[in-house]
């Protein structure tokens, strides 16, 4: 698609499909191609950056947009896309004060542009800044939701739901102490433990890992930084100083149980799971080797490592498991804190000012191979989702979900991939009555 010289001077954020779209759309009469899997029951839901302004300092700091689009017997039953409603946006106020002069913040200002999850019968989007914003099956905004009252800190935007309890675990970091909190909500959805994590300085966590028995911390050298702040951008930057671990605590534990552990500087936005294997946790991540050294439009590319980290011993042994660029990788949400075979990554390249997301691949880490499912020429692919096709089915039984974005034709469509033949051709694919610009993070929300 041809672009503009002035779209062409816009950052990359702002131009092509990384700019936002202007119209909330409800659309219940949707094109498919091929057939939808009849065992696919809920509905899919993607978050991403959407600044109703039309303008944003950073990707990430535009408004929340979920889209969405509910199955049923079959059929698409419906597309729909809304802003979440957040406090800055009702009030229309894009610079709405985070934190006051007297270093007291209001977990109220959200954006709430990065996940989108359920747990015991609520929906809520989530930026690690902010508290959770709850909303209906429909997507429209709720409003805040604090855990009646006893969430008193940001939560992550990557939470973490254990197959075995259903319990919802998760933390919040600040620029400002106390760094880091921990939290678990029960399977009903009440919040049961919140306890102070010492140590960790003022470092950007994105994510974290859960395995059967212990929690793990990335406390890396992406650090606050009062100059990043005062040019209104993103407010962290690389710090050669400030070291890398990984903290190990057990899943009862309290603070005081929290082992660090040192490795060589990396960043992590996102691991792919985490498992216990005797004594040693093992950790794979999507891994920069550095990120943000010449600010926060500084990306870099990231590829599938792994981490031991020995709790016996006390030493972390860390491997490559491939060269490629990879980002958003996702599992099987069974395997959550389990041994996992299969994980799902989107394959992607640094281009002169933004990356270039290209293909979906398939790992199997128990035989060292990946299928790689490339969508054709002009056609870009977002975060796989992965669906099971039942409880108990085999841990590649299942779906793939992803919306991808045809240049040609300047809109999207959500793509169904058979997992047990990743390589092959989709299974089906519903047109999308709107363009979905890249954004970030989904999740199937089942009925």
């Amino acid at each position: 698609m041809a672009t503009s010289n002035v779209e062409e001077s816009l950052p990359f954020h702002l131009r092509g499909n990384f700019a936002p779209v202007s119209e909330e759309v409800t659309a219940s009469d949707l094109e498919v191609r091929g057939a939808i899997p009849p065992e696919l029951a809920g509905c899919y839901c993607r978050n991403g950056p959407n600044p109703r302004s039309g303008d944003s300092p950073h990707w990430f700091f535009g408004d929340g947009m979920i889209h969405g689009l509910a199955f049923e017997g079959g059929e698409a039953r419906w597309y729909r896309n809304r802003w979440v409603r957040t406090r800055p946006f009702v009030e229309g106020d894009e610079n709405a004060i985070m934190v006051s002069d007297e270093g007291i913040r209001d977990l109220t200002v959200a954006k709430a542009n990065t996940h989108v999850i359920g747990h015991a019968g609520k929906l809520l989007a989530l930026v690690e800044s902010s508290l959770p914003t709850e909303l209906t099956r429909e997507l429209e905004t709720v409003g805040i939701y604090d855990f009646g009252g006893r969430l008193a800190t940001a939560m992550t935007a990557h939470p973490k739901i254990c197959p075995t309890t259903g319990e919802l675990h998760f933390f919040g970091y600040s620029f400002i102490p106390p760094y880091l909190t921990y939290h678990v909500a029960d399977a009903s959805g009440a919040l049961v433990k919140s306890e102070e994590i010492p140590g960790p300085g003022p470092t950007m966590m994105h994510d974290f890992a859960i395995t059967g028995s212990q929690v793990v911390f990335l406390d890396l050298p992406i650090v606050f930084s009062p100059e990043q702040l005062a040019l209104g951008t993103m407010p962290y930057a690389w710090n050669d100083d400030y070291g890398a671990r990984l903290g190990v605590m057990p899943r009862g534990g309290t603070g005081a149980d929290v082992r660090w552990f040192e490795i060589d500087p990396c960043y992590i936005f996102h691991p792919l799971n985490a498992f216990d294997e005797g004594d040693q946790v093992v950790l794979d991540v999507a891994r920069y080797p550095e990120l943000w050294r010449e600010g926060p439009a500084d990306f870099r590319t990231s590829s599938l490592h792994r981490f031991r980290i020995d709790r016996g011993s006390g030493r972390v042994s860390e491997a490559a498991l491939d060269d490629r660029g990879v980002e958003f990788p996702r599992v099987d949400p069974r395997r959550e804190g389990r041994p996992h075979r299969f994980g799902y990554v989107v394959q992607y390249e640094n281009g002169p000012d933004a990356p270039a997301f290209n293909a979906l691949i398939q790992y199997d880490l128990e035989r060292g191979s990946s299928r790689r499912h490339d969508f054709g020429p002009g056609r870009v692919p977002g975060e796989a989702v992965f669906v099971p096709a039942s409880a108990d089915s085999a841990e590649d039984e299942g779906w793939a979900l992803t919306l991808v974005y045809d240049e040609a034709r300047n809109g999207s469509e959500l793509v169904i991939l058979d997992a047990t033949s990743f390589d092959k051709p989709p299974v089906a694919s519903i047109a999308l009555p709107q363009r979905v610009p890249f954004g970030f993070h989904g999740s199937w929300v089942p009925a």
